[in-house]
């Protein structure tokens, strides 16, 4: 019988629709639980949708769950991961009716104890450091009085970062005091009312009512900045071994601080073994990923955090050892894993629609691999759809789309 998978994820964040396509292209059924107008919900490669509520995240997840009664849970995004970690601690205290879901995320994500540590970006650096592994000093700064201490000690330009946040959103790179200040008190605020509220109308999403409503404020650490070039790693791993990983050098973003949208793919030994060893220490199972700084004068991989969940490059089936659904999915089912045929000897991939959503124009779209789900046309109209409301919000941002040398998806 085939393994079946629910993806959890709380936001329209497209690349869960690839991975969607990547596992039951590797002998998965998948379902989802996903907010209203996720493509996911228009997909052939997903059996059955269940809705996302904002404001019962939990009960939404946990009614998923019994619903499908899944194999393996697959979070899509960090809030989700985060759901998971208190769905866990919620049914942990129902005692014995609560064991099932608990025994499903533990080999869905892993250890329990390893959640508190995933979630915290110190505490994730510190355990690295501990065990030999290249990493940035980080600390949680609580106040301004502790960040004051931080630059005293460390300097400019240092990095400031809220738990809890992923694709670059929650993150600022300060190089004065009254910058560091600022971004302090903008990471550690409550999301404010206002975009909440046009967060839950416009977007449909409804996962800052509460932060807002109740005035929760972010954890924010500091960590040391190093000068060179961004990398990420994405692996499937197992009870604490890593079954297969991708290794990429980050070329280009969607903007400074969002999302990679074209990456190149590499071999390099320190990020493999520093991917390895977070695993082992952490005892983690399923899809997660690690983002690195290769260091400018050296070379050397400084690891900066964990991404507990899918990443946006989980999907590519790039040969044996680096095809992370036909790992996971021989994990689920005891067959021996069939890597499925590479999608591209390009070691340049430029993501969809990302680098597309970028810049129309961009050479990245004809030099490289583009990363064009064609198999799937209602994810690609709701790529298009989602560039022309940008478009339309932005009028005056990118007036070269009739330019662009790659054609044009028709809705």
């Amino acid at each position: 019988m085939k393994p079946t998978v629910l993806i959890a994820t709380t936001s329209r964040w497209l690349p869960t629709a690839r991975l969607a396509m990547a596992l039951a292209g590797a002998g998965c059924t998948v379902d989802a639980v996903c907010p209203a107008q996720h493509p996911l919900r228009k997909m052939s490669a997903v059996r059955q949708t269940h809705p996302y509520w904002g404001l019962m995240p939990l009960k939404s997840f946990a009614d998923a769950v019994a619903a499908t009664k899944p194999d393996f849970v697959v979070p899509g995004d960090d809030l989700a991961t985060a759901h998971l970690h208190r769905l866990y601690d919620q049914e942990r205290r129902r005692g014995e009716a609560g064991r099932w879901i608990c025994a499903l995320i533990e080999r869905s994500l892993g250890a329990a104890e390893s959640f508190p540590v995933v979630y915290a970006r110190s505490g994730f650096i510190d355990l690295a450091r501990k065990a030999g592994v290249r990493a940035p000093k980080t600390a949680v700064i609580a106040n301004l009085n502790d960040l004051r201490k931080w630059v005293a000690q460390v300097g400019f330009p240092t990095v400031l970062k809220a738990n809890g946040t992923s694709g670059g959103d929650g993150v600022r790179v300060v190089y004065t005091l009254e910058q560091a200040e600022q971004a302090f008190r903008a990471l550690e605020a409550p999301p404010l009312l206002a975009r909440a509220a046009k967060r839950a109308l416009v977007d449909q999403d409804k996962t800052l009512v509460w932060p807002s409503l109740l005035r929760r404020r972010s954890v924010v650490n500091a960590q040391e900045f190093v000068a060179g070039r961004e990398a990420t790693s994405a692996v499937a791993c197992w009870q604490g071994s890593v079954l297969a990983s991708l290794h990429f050098e980050v070329i280009n973003k969607r903007d400074a601080a969002g999302p990679s949208s074209v990456l190149r793919l590499i071999e390099n030994a320190e990020m493999s073994a520093a991917a390895e060893e977070m695993v082992g220490q952490l005892n983690l199972s399923g899809l997660q990923g690690f983002d690195f700084m290769l260091e400018a004068d050296t070379g050397n991989a400084h690891l900066i955090e964990i991404n507990p969940r899918a990443t946006q490059v989980g999907h590519l089936a790039l040969g044996p050892g680096h095809d992370l659904p036909a790992a996971l999915y021989s994990a689920l089912s005891g067959e021996p894993c069939h890597a499925a045929p590479k999608v591209t000897e390009n070691d340049t991939i430029a993501l969809f629609p990302q680098e597309w959503m970028r810049d129309p124009a961009s050479s990245f779209l004809l030099s490289g691999y583009h990363d064009v789900p064609w198999e799937e046309p209602a994810l690609i109209r709701a790529c298009v759809g989602k560039r022309w409301k940008q478009k339309l919000r932005h009028p005056k941002e990118n007036q070269v789309q009739s330019l662009s040398p790659v054609g044009l998806p028709r809705l």
